[in-house]
């Protein structure tokens, strides 16, 4: 499959009716064992991805990033859309080169948030913000394929529950030209329900958090029409990982390997 015809699979995905999951792999292997158990897109993790090289989220670089994705879009024939958190830098030009150079490594969408990483000052301001999804959009318009940009107004992760502000923002992207419109953290279906009446866009909604309940039928009720799950399939493995190391070190049993796929399973998932 080529690029354009993975980049045309995954927007018909955000337009067909009901709501798909896009689960979050963080290296070749699972990737290929999403695609075997018959997801139809995947999207990148930037959190399980750092804790594969043994370090903290954002503490990975651009180039490095760019080379993860293109090792992921080349495992699999599924669309894959990439995590390029704030584009790695300040400036809209440098976020249009972010969003260029991952549509060469061979992914079909990325998402860009309008977090800092400032302790002091977490969200960009407005006008800013929007610049950078603009600047983005038009990098993305200009690639000889359909490539889905994803605008992340990250309010609610870095503690600023302010819907009211978080709409205005998303909205605010939808016209700077975002094609998916995202606001990671929002927990209730009142947030929710607010934020997809607000927009005219597919909303991506982030799974796994605790007390969300809901299941992707029940989120396609509310109008949700992506769900992702962030580094919650990494978090599950590392989990599993420690939960077994811890039982070795501490008790020196080995109870864990008993309820584990053996290799010769997990391998017939692999393509020769």
């Amino acid at each position: 499959m080529t690029q354009t015809e993975k980049a045309l699979s995954f927007r018909a995905l955000h337009q067909r009716a009901g709501a798909f999951i896009i689960p979050n792999p963080w290296d070749a292997g699972t990737a290929r064992l999403l695609a075997h158990l018959g997801f139809e897109a995947l999207a990148t993790t930037s959190a399980g991805f750092a804790a594969s090289l043994g370090r903290r989220d954002y503490n990975v670089n651009r180039d490095e990033v760019i080379a993860h994705i293109a090792t992921i879009s080349a495992a699999t024939l599924l669309p894959v859309s990439a995590d390029l958190e704030n584009g790695f830098g300040d400036d809209p030009e440098f976020v249009a080169e972010t969003i260029r150079l991952a549509a060469a490594s061979g992914v079909v969408g990325g998402s860009i948030e309008d977090s800092t990483r400032n302790a002091g000052q977490p969200i960009y301001d407005f006008e800013h913000a929007v610049d950078r999804v603009r600047a983005a959009s038009e990098a993305a318009r200009a690639l000889s394929f359909s490539f889905t940009l994803t605008a992340r107004c990250e309010n609610y992760l870095v503690g600023r529950t302010d819907i009211k502000d978080t709409i205005k923002r998303l909205q605010a992207y939808q016209d700077a030209g975002a094609d998916v419109l995202y606001a990671p953290g929002l927990a209730t279906k009142e947030e929710i329900g607010a934020v997809v009446s607000s927009v005219d866009r597919p909303i991506n909604v982030l799974a796994g958090l605790p007390g969300m309940e809901w299941n992707r039928e029940e989120l396609a009720a509310m109008g949700v029409k992506r769900i992702s799950i962030g580094s919650g399939l990494a978090r599950a493995a590392f989990s599993a990982f420690f939960r077994a190391a811890s039982e070795m070190h501490e008790q020196g049993t080995f109870t864990f390997a008993q309820n584990t796929l053996m290799l010769s399973e997990i391998g017939k998932m692999f393509p020769e």
